[in-house]
């Protein structure tokens, strides 16, 4: 090869790690460091996601990357921030402290409340499996309600875990942190996009990724994107953004899914489908009607006259303004439409346009032409959409 020969970008999080088939840890971890890019530092409790990539002597990581403690991935998180602010390198490199739900609302807690606190400019990224998957599947703080685990095992006295999942986004929040955001693998441009803007916001950053964990939780490695996708869907977990203090962008439902979706496939909830269970099962479905009503998740409760996918116009006959076209921008669960040579198209099933936004570069409710004009791809794509309309001249 020539010295001016264009060398192939380095992985950012290699394969060929010990990740049990299946892992929603290593996806999530993949598209967290991918997104964030090369030049950011990262710090690492101790748990699954330490010990599959950095068996030694190899590891998965291709940015700088530190092994902590399992309490204090944040403390040795806030040191690094502070030696790149002392070296006049905090805008150029960006720091990212991560843990599991043990390290993250258990042990660590006290050390990330710390750093939020002090205004540390860190990403603190917690991957939720819902228990100590590295140890033996021990209960968290954020194991969710009626759960088993070894040491919540349902019984004749016991249907699981007792005690409700910390809301720790909402303790983020309550810290002052500007920017907190939840995540699930199953929705990957939504989770970069929030690692982006967590990235671009100064100060501390809180992102809680649902992580689906074959081994822990019983189900087919398979399953892991349904069973992601699922837990968003039935209201039992809510993809949810704050920024300053305030819900700022929430994904909408047309309808909660039944819980049962999300519980029957997985080992761990299996007692509540035995006779007698009723009434648990039911408490787990008030906790998705409660997620549901805490945060706006039905389209159909809210009132603020946006377009929704059943009201869109049909065939070619509809006229719109640019500032009507602006209501159809795929955001909070409305239609996405982009003009392109003055006709209107809906984008709305494309996963390619999930949230309105395009790789990250264009974004639905607007004329698009001129972009498209310039973009590497043939444009002869966007007719493959239905045209439901025309811009007005």
């Amino acid at each position: 090869m020539s010295e001016t020969a264009v060398k192939e970008p380095r992985e950012l999080f290699s394969p060929g790690h010990t990740a049990c088939p299946g892992c929603g840890q290593a996806l999530a971890a993949r598209l967290v460091i991918e997104a964030a890019g090369a030049d950011t530092i990262v710090t690492n409790t101790t748990g699954c996601l330490e010990v599959f990539t950095t068996k030694y002597p190899e590891s998965a990581w291709g940015v700088p990357w530190i092994h902590s403690l399992f309490e204090n991935s944040a403390a040795v998180a806030s040191g690094v921030e502070m030696a790149l602010r002392a070296f006049g390198k905090l805008d150029s490199v960006r720091v990212i402290a991560q843990g599991g739900d043990g390290g993250t609302a258990d042990i660590g807690f006290g050390v990330i409340s710390g750093m939020w606190e002090r205004g540390h400019d860190v990403l603190y990224v917690c991957y939720d499996n819902e228990a100590y998957m590295n140890t033996g599947i021990q209960r968290s703080s954020l194991t969710p309600y009626n759960a088993n685990t070894t040491t919540s095992p349902p019984g004749k006295r016991s249907f699981g875990n007792p005690l409700p999942k910390k809301n720790l986004p909402e303790i983020a929040v309550a810290h002052g942190v500007p920017y907190v955001a939840t995540a699930s693998v199953a929705y990957p441009r939504d989770l970069q996009r929030k690692v982006k803007k967590a990235m671009s916001t100064r100060g501390p950053k809180y992102l809680q990724i649902h992580v689906p964990c074959p081994l822990g939780w019983g189900h087919e490695s398979r399953l892991t994107f349904d069973i992601a996708q699922a837990v968003v869907e039935t209201g039992l977990y809510p993809l949810v953004e704050w920024e300053d203090g305030k819900v700022t962008r929430v994904r909408r439902l047309k309808e909660l899914r039944p819980v049962e979706d999300y519980l029957k496939p997985q080992r761990r909830f299996r007692h509540l489908f035995r006779p007698g269970a009723e009434a648990e099962l039911e408490k787990v479905r008030e906790v998705a009607r409660r997620n549901a009503e805490r945060y706006g998740l039905l389209k159909e409760a809210l009132a603020k006259g946006e377009p929704e996918a059943d009201e869109a116009p049909a065939g070619g006959e509809t006229v719109m303004s640019t500032e009507e076209l602006a209501k159809f921008d795929g955001q909070e669960g409305r239609p996405a439409y982009v003009a392109y040579k003055g006709l209107l198209y809906d984008v709305t099933k494309s996963t390619s346009w999930e949230g309105g936004i395009h790789y990250d570069t264009h974004t639905a409710g607007r004329d698009l032409t001129q972009e498209l004009e310039q973009a590497p791809h043939d444009v002869e794509l966007l007719k493959q959409f239905p045209v439901v309309g025309r811009l007005a001249e």
